[in-house]
């Protein structure tokens, strides 16, 4: 006969058990995770990101190749909270000293890690329909042009399943409370404070961060990016996989199917970090080529008035926009450039790739205009004084050597017929002044003003409209003659201001 009672022994779980406690206990913690105060203020923080993000004033007119990966920064607040929230779900046995009361369930400690790196799921959803939102909504706008990567729209949500993960392994490798906002900090440095060693590169180990930006204000034409979003995509979702497995695996679970998932995860890593450290496609470098050289190959032109307009296929509907601009300042225009036509053809320099900045060279073609890919905002004064340069100068590259009264003339019909020209005028010099000298900002290289021409066009543009229109027409070809000072310009338009020397005669 026993001596003593038998200890009690728990009754062996029915088949599939485990997986139903395993999800059960996934939608406790990811009730828990959603209710934590760092997720809540971070999913604050990227509602708010959202939208001053979409309420720019100059992002009416994205081009939605570029507004998918304008999606990618936000989340990384929202991942940062949940590796430092998973983190602190998975150590909550360990604070309270319940480790030891939890071995006794059902739940093996590898299923109970599996449950809080499951957790992270719905918080990524979450994510996922903000990106959704605000590339929706960036799609809405009716200056949107161009066309988004689903790939490229993962790659925020699947960040945040990343972070989730890293907070879990970390719970089981390193159990200490502080370790979490150590790697939190760092992970700010690297990726938010843009500190990431290989930042701003194109191709290779600047893959391997889990946002890919570069550092460049005007669109490509979407065949000309060349980034693997669909390759990082598969790095970023097998890279998470295998994060949370491995939690698993060092949690005490090391069965085959465990294993076998582990193994086939990590395969998946290596081959999407593999695959998008490669070089561009060659074919990619070569329509970059082709774009920046001979744009005329790929681009269709429509006709607008007497006026052509040229862009690649994705900016067609942009046209209407460029002629309604070229219209008003040709309106105001005298002599032979009242009815001038036009070639307003657009150019983008490629060959750099995307973090490339160079500037467009200026056009000796007659009567041609160049427009860049991005517009709105500052963009529409430039593109407009473009306009008013080759109408005064005759071609782009005698426009960019003005150093006379003409300057005068070029920046009143640029600035004459918008809504606010003397906001224009301080949004298109470099410096964002009113007086003085400046550097004039146009599509291809900049002009220069100087402080008296800065007078004669302010001065101007308090005159009402009409009276100074009829002046300008009136004097056109002396306005427009090469040589003509400042101090003559000024005289012609009524303007009794002194002015100092041409840049011609200093």
């Amino acid at each position: 006969m026993p001596t003593g009672a038998e200890p009690a022994t728990a009754p062996a779980p029915a088949p599939g058990a485990p997986r139903a406690a395993v999800l059960a206990l996934a939608r406790f913690e990811a009730r828990g995770l959603l209710l934590r105060l760092p997720v809540l203020l971070a999913l604050a923080g990227y509602a708010a990101w959202i939208v001053w993000h979409n309420l720019r004033p100059y992002d009416d007119y994205p081009a939605l190749q570029d507004a998918d990966r304008a999606t990618q920064g936000g989340p990384l607040i929202v991942g940062l909270a949940a590796l430092l929230c998973a983190n602190h779900a998975v150590l909550r046995s360990r604070r309270r000293d319940t480790e030891r009361h939890l071995g006794v369930l059902v739940l093996s400690r590898g299923h109970r890690t599996a449950a809080h790196a499951l957790s992270v799921v719905p918080l990524a959803l979450l994510t996922a329909a903000g990106v959704a939102a605000q590339f929706a909504w960036e799609a809405a706008k009716p200056g949107a042009v161009g066309r988004g990567s689903v790939a490229e729209l993962l790659a925020g949500p699947l960040t945040v399943l990343l972070f989730g993960a890293v907070g879990v392994l970390l719970a089981r490798l390193a159990p200490s409370a502080v370790a979490a906002p150590l790697l939190v900090v760092v992970c700010w440095v690297m990726f938010v404070g843009a500190a990431f060693p290989f930042a701003g590169q194109e191709t290779g180990a600047a893959w391997f961060a889990p946002v890919v930006g570069a550092a460049r204000t005007d669109p490509f034409p979407s065949a000309l990016l060349g980034r693997p979003a669909a390759w990082h995509a598969l790095y970023l979702a097998g890279l998470a996989l295998t994060l949370a497995l491995l939690a698993v695996l060092v949690s005490g679970t090391r069965t085959r199917g465990v294993q076998a998932a582990l193994a086939a995860a990590l395969g998946l890593t290596v081959l999407g970090g593999a695959a998008q450290t490669g070089d561009v496609p060659a074919g990619t470098t070569a329509a970059r080529v082709r774009a920046s050289l001979t744009p005329e190959k790929d681009q269709t032109c429509v006709r607008r008035g007497t006026s052509a307009y040229c862009a690649f296929p994705e900016w067609t509907p942009r046209t209407d926009d460029w002629a309604r601009v070229a219209r008003r300042v040709q309106a105001l225009a005298g002599g032979r450039a009242h009815g001038q036509r036009l070639l307003v053809r657009q150019r983008l320099e490629a060959r750099y790739g995307l973090g490339g900045d160079a500037a467009l060279t200026p056009s000796t073609t007659p009567h041609q205009v160049t427009v860049g890919t991005a517009w709105g905002g500052n963009r529409v004064p430039e593109f407009s004084t473009a306009v008013a340069g080759v109408l005064v100068a005759g071609d782009e590259k005698s426009a960019a050597g003005l150093c006379d009264g003409r300057m005068v003339t070029v920046m009143w019909l640029s600035l004459a017929w918008q809504d606010d020209p003397e906001s224009a005028l301080r949004h298109v010099r470099l410096d964002d002044s009113l007086s003085g000298s400046a550097v004039v900002l146009s599509p291809t290289e900049p002009l220069t003003m100087t402080a008296g021409q800065t007078k004669v066009v302010r001065a101007l543009l308090h005159r009402p409209l009409p009276g100074v229109v009829g002046r300008v027409k009136a004097h056109w070809s002396e306005l427009t003659a090469p040589r003509v000072t400042t101090a003559r310009v000024a005289e012609l338009l009524g303007v009794p201001v002194r002015v100092g020397p041409d840049r011609c005669a200093e």
